[in-house]
């Protein structure tokens, strides 16, 4: 029996126990509550202790750069997915043998095992303590806006309180300090041998170009050091997936610099997976009663207004045109310009076609579908190949509903997404329903439709049977959301299609139909993305894949291979037979010997090569060989060419001898 009041350690005496969650705030293990308090134990290998454990990190490292580099300035040091990061301002970039020397500080404070020890301070206090600290004062100035502060400043200030963490050894001494919300694991020598410095990159303070530019080391960490060594393994397998770099070695797509960053350009073999995977979504959508538009790249600032992307989205477009000015003779403005934006969706377009016209109840559900391209200024230090790019495709559907067709359709959105991306070849999924932030201005209308259209979404989300994980604060501002997440084939997870409900567009728009009594109603709108946008998708599908396509998106899906050249007209002609039935075929005729060319083909990630000599044609046959290197062999031509458009038809993954069977 505990007495009351206790702290954590009195309370959770397991050492997995390393963090506490009381009346549902995360609390360091030090803090003391009484028998009125929930508590709940934070173990270390659940999601916020891990959080807690990389924060805590990042800490070590900053006061090893420190000690190493003593002039080195703060920024932020936040957790992020499957690790950390701290910035720092330094005279020199970091080098590799820095890194060297860092980690040796590194395991001295782990050994030390110094106390994380919280301090509740006054911004003039804080102030006072960090005055050779100037992007941590700039912090605390911003206290009360941490949204505005700086991607991940959300660990070091916020709304309430400051406080100070205190790095304390043994003798009770303040080895080093941070100003950090916390919590921190109880001390450094929690941190174990599971942990690792990474890569070195360079970022700017608040992730803006017009500030300084900051060194930024980033690391992993992780309860054991099994399961950092199986995290470096998942590593070095994302890395051979890269898609960028298999982009550019298979000749997929590049970013040239005559175009600027975050804009990409497709070549013919990306031009034709890009194809392929619009084709088959078009074909979905018309088979599941979708309607397709199409609107133009940029309008009148007035229609982001009305919309609120102006209010709400403006740093992240484009800044404006202005067009249209009229100028007389003598130089006088005899009409201004108006300001036109690109534009960074395609919802404000489809409000105003279902608005062309007088709609009726009958015509609900209206769906709208676009492969609309949308334009979003971001960051040049956010940018990341074509999962994070300025200039996009996006697979928009807009759904006008009846309040009471909300639910059904909502229920028939999740099915369409759920079998549409198992037709491309992912199959592991769990859904995260994304939720408003009370107080937060950001999200606008009123309360108590957010109510409605959550409890709504969380309905269908639990009836698909799939794991649903909360986001609180990761509504878009019109409305919640239902997010796909699916894991690909080396167990990362992805961020894919979004449901969205909206009540606020509607009423923004003045959009109405007439219902079955005569009278004028607001319909619901459903916002749906099922790619997130085609650039995105592509590398995923690049990275899921490793770059061997099923045989359907694969751009070149069967090459030809005589054994001498004398065979090259026979293949040919399987090779015309093949092309009329619209497989992407080529017959090899260089002076390649054979088995370079097989090797050559092999690794371009070609999924089918047909191979015939002298035995194949006198007896109409030929020979399969596979990317894994086995072989079909003696099969008859018209089989052959069944077994070909069989697995396109069928969407199939044909590596081996056995995947063609």
């Amino acid at each position: 029996m505990t007495d009351f009041p206790a702290d954590g350690f009195a309370l959770f005496p397991d050492r997995s126990v390393v963090a506490l969650r009381v009346n549902g705030e995360l609390k360091d293990l030090a803090t003391t509550v009484t028998a009125d308090d929930q508590v709940e134990p934070v173990t270390i290998d659940s999601p916020d202790g891990l959080s807690i454990l990389r924060h805590s990190t990042a800490h070590v490292l900053a006061q090893a750069v420190q000690r190493v580099k003593p002039q080195a300035n703060l920024g932020i040091g936040p957790p992020v997915t499957d690790g950390f990061y701290y910035d720092f301002q330094v005279d020199e970039p970091f080098t590799p043998e820095d890194l060297k020397v860092v980690k040796k500080e590194m395991e001295r404070i782990v050994r030390e095992n110094q106390r994380f020890v919280r301090r509740v301070v006054t911004d003039d206090e804080a102030r006072a303590e960090l005055a050779d600290e100037p992007f941590k004062l700039e912090l605390i100035g911003l206290k009360g806006g941490s949204a505005e502060a700086a991607e991940g400043a959300s660990v070091e200030v916020g709304a309430g309180e400051l406080t100070i963490y205190d790095n304390v050894t043994r003798d009770g001494e303040t080895a080093w300090k941070d100003l950090c919300r916390g919590p921190h694991v109880p001390g450094t020598r929690l941190i174990g041998n599971g942990w690792d410095l990474t890569r070195i990159a360079g970022a700017y303070w608040r992730g803006s170009e017009k500030n300084p530019q900051l060194q930024r080391i980033y690391g992993t960490a992780w309860p054991t050091k099994d399961e950092l060594r199986a995290y470096q393994h998942r590593l070095e397998e994302a890395a051979k997936r890269d898609h960028r770099k298999l982009g550019k070695e298979l000749d997929l797509f590049s970013f040239p610099d005559e175009i600027g960053p975050g804009l990409a350009v497709f070549h013919p073999k990306g031009g034709i997976i890009r194809y392929e995977i619009e084709r088959y979504m078009r074909e979905r959508l018309l088979a599941n009663g979708y309607d397709v538009v199409n609107t133009p790249h940029i309008t009148k600032g007035d229609l982001f207004m009305t919309s609120g992307h102006l209010q709400w989205y403006a740093d992240g477009m484009y800044p404006p045109m202005v067009l249209d000015e009229v100028v007389d003779a003598d130089g006088h403005v005899s009409r201004e310009g108006q300001a036109y934006y690109l534009k960074p969706m395609n919802c404000p377009f489809h409000n105003l076609i279902f608005r062309s016209r007088g709609r009726s109840y009958r015509e609900l559900p209206l769906r709208l579908s676009e492969f609309g391209s949308v334009y979003r200024y971001e960051k040049s230090g956010t940018l990341a190949g074509l999962t994070r790019v300025r200039g996009m495709t996006q697979d928009d559907t807009h759904i006008y509903v009846t309040a009471e067709q909300v639910k059904g359709e909502l229920t028939h959105s999740l099915d369409f997404v759920l079998q549409t991306l198992r037709d491309y070849g992912l199959n592991d999924f769990y859904l995260e329903l994304s939720t408003k932030e009370d107080g937060n201005p950001k999200f606008i209308g009123d309360d108590a439709l957010w109510v409605e259209a959550t409890e709504t979404l969380r309905e269908v989300a639990e009836a698909s049977g799939l794991e649903l994980v909360p986001d609180p604060g990761g509504a878009a501002f019109y409305g919640p959301k239902i997010s796909v997440q699916a894991r690909d084939a080396i167990g990362r997870t992805w961020q894919m299609s979004t449901i969205q409900l909206d009540f606020n567009q509607p009423e923004r728009f003045e959009l109405e139909y007439t219902g079955p009594d005569g009278e004028k109603h607001r319909p619901v709108m459903i916002h749906r993305a099922l790619f997130g946008s085609v650039e995105r998708f592509f590398a995923i599908l690049l990275e899921h894949y490793a770059g061997a396509f099923p045989v359907w998106l694969a751009p070149v899906q069967v090459v030809a291979v005589p054994v001498a050249a004398e065979y090259g007209d026979y293949l040919a002609e399987i090779v015309a037979d093949l092309k009329s039935k619209g497989v992407r075929a080529e017959a090899d005729h260089s002076d390649d010997r054979m088995q370079k060319k097989i090797r050559t083909h092999t690794t371009h990630k070609v999924p089918l090569m047909l191979i015939a000599g002298e035995q194949d044609r006198a007896a109409g046959t030929v020979s399969f060989r596979f990317r894994d290197g086995t072989q079909l062999n003696g099969v008859p031509v018209a089989e052959a060419v069944a077994r070909i458009t069989g697995a396109i038809a069928g969407r199939t993954l044909v590596n081996t001898a056995e995947d063609l069977a």
